[in-house]
């Protein structure tokens, strides 16, 4: 091989290895760090932009929304502006910021008890009765299957078993025709019920349940508009693990008995008490993947951190300390130590957007970590409400997952934004 044609391969790998190696560098790392936009709430505490080529750049902003100096800009008041970073006296960057209206919380704690009602009802099994035919459920003749909704028979919405029962006994055998969801669709189909010879009655073949209870915890509240995000995931049925579809619910308030501790490879949790005869302190109107939401009737209190609490969007959650709230022992809410492992700035809703990690020594010896019932959990840092605790994990009982606030308000039909928009917060 001649030495030119070797010169000339040389010099193509350089350029290759340096063309690789870019994304590598410190000031241009730092330049892709940079946002295009952001997001901010008036009235609270600056943000640090990053740094770019070490102290060589300056900023400067275009409008009054917001204050700027060093790296530093501070929201003013509500309304659109953008910051220039310079380098060398030439604009390099242009970031937008929103900046918007104040806006709190009072963040919960509480613990409490939960009861839903389905939309219609749900089928949680097939059940062979004795005919003179031998053993079948007509249900499952019929094509109905385990996590199917019934929604109405012979025309009629049924909103709890006792109207399916009702109409059985009515028709004495007769032909039923059924509406049907299953997952996103809806069907029709005809289950003709069967003479059970051991109950001697007609039966349909089928489980079914109209309601489903359980306990968890209180993440927020708004005081001007009275709704509430808890939980922060679905709630999903005990045998068909689907989540239900609700017609309604109640809240009421829980009290914690006593706790099984979890391990790794064991989760723990709480035991609590609760009646649905209770007085309802909130109604509950959506089931949903980040949570429990609907309306309070009265105020509630934690008696920890009871004021108002501005919150932070994905994007302002650092890694770090932090704090939840909940109760461990009757309705006592207590503040215990936590660690925001990870957190990731999502642009658009996600369920698993933060790792934490229990640090306080009180509640390990106590719960073990993260147990079943401390699900919605609030958790806070620098005096912002950033989310709440959502699963523990299976392998690790002291550490799980966090939904961010911004998603359960959202879920819960609270627009921080004012115009139903979300700017993403993504760099370049």
């Amino acid at each position: 091989m001649k030495k030119r044609e070797i010169m000339r391969i040389m010099i193509g790998l350089i350029l290759l290895v340096s063309f690789l190696s870019i994304p590598f560098m410190s000031p241009v790392k730092q330049y892709f760090s940079i946002p295009n936009q952001l997001t901010l709430f008036e009235k609270q505490s600056g943000y640090a932009l990053p740094t770019f080529a070490n102290t060589n750049a300056n900023i400067k902003q275009d409008q009054e929304s917001l204050t700027a100096f060093s790296n530093n800009i501070v929201p003013k008041e509500s309304g659109q502006s953008s910051v220039f970073y310079e380098w060398a006296g030439l604009p390099i960057k242009k970031v937008d910021v929103k900046v918007l209206e104040d806006f709190k919380v009072i963040p919960g704690g509480q613990s409490i008890g939960v009861r839903l009602h389905t939309l219609g009802v749900l089928v949680v099994g097939h059940h062979l009765i004795q005919t003179a035919d031998g053993k079948m459920s007509p249900g499952e003749e019929a094509g109905i299957k385990v996590g199917d909704v019934i929604l109405e028979v012979n025309g009629k919405k049924i909103k709890k078993v006792e109207d399916v029962a009702a109409i059985v006994k009515e028709e004495e055998g007769k032909a039923l025709d059924l509406k049907v969801k299953r997952n996103d669709e809806t069907f029709n189909t005809t289950l003709t019920p069967k003479y059970d010879e051991q109950d001697e009655k007609h039966r349909i073949g089928l489980y079914i349940r109209d309601s489903a209870a359980g306990i968890g915890t209180m993440t927020f509240y708004h005081p001007d508009s009275k709704k509430y995000g808890a939980l922060g995931h679905v709630i999903s049925d005990m045998d068909t693990r689907k989540p239900i579809e609700i017609h309604n619910g109640k809240l009421v308030r829980s009290n914690v008995t006593s706790i099984e501790k979890g391990s790794n490879g064991v989760p723990g949790e709480k035991n609590a008490e609760f009646s649905v005869e209770d007085e309802s302190i909130g109604n509950i109107t959506r089931n949903s993947p980040f949570g429990i939401f609907g309306e309070l009737n009265q105020n509630v209190k934690n008696n920890v951190m009871d004021k108002p609490m501005p919150i932070a969007l994905s994007h302002q959650v650092k890694e770090g300390p932090a704090k939840i709230l909940t109760v461990i022992e009757g309705q006592k809410v207590e503040a215990f130590d936590v660690e925001v492992v990870s957190s990731v700035p999502q642009k658009h809703p996600a369920t698993k957007g933060m790792i934490i990690k229990i640090t306080d020594k009180e509640l390990l010896d106590a719960t073990g970590g993260i147990v079943q019932g401390m699900s919605g959990s609030p958790i806070i840092q620098d005096g912002k409400v950033i989310g709440a605790v959502t699963h523990v994990f299976v392998n690790d009982s002291t550490s799980g997952y966090g939904v961010h606030i911004e998603w359960m308000l959202q879920e819960a039909g609270i627009d921080i934004y004012k115009d139903g928009k979300r700017d993403e917060q993504k760099a370049s």
